[in-house]
């Protein structure tokens, strides 16, 4: 017989998947963006492995930002005024 995976993870194991700290997992369970279940005897945050999954897969198919090749070069922020 094969193993199963366990439907549910803790937050270091869903942190470790992600590529994100746990602390960004509790940040985004506070703000409403990766809701965590909560363990019944010890209010742990936990997470479906399935909503992970489908978290990383809309991950991959999102465009990466390109590179700035001059990393110590300050940002420039293009303001337009609208007159009106």
């Amino acid at each position: 017989m094969f193993m199963e995976l366990p439907k549910l993870i803790n937050i270091k194991q869903a942190a470790s998947l992600l590529g994100v700290t746990p602390l960004t997992l509790r940040n985004w369970d506070k703000n409403g963006k990766l809701k965590a279940l909560r363990h019944p005897m010890n209010n742990y945050r936990v997470y479906r492995r399935e909503e992970i999954e489908k978290l990383l897969t809309g991950l991959d198919s999102t465009p990466k930002p390109q590179a700035r090749l001059n990393k110590k070069a300050p940002r420039k922020l293009q303001v337009r005024h609208i007159e009106g």
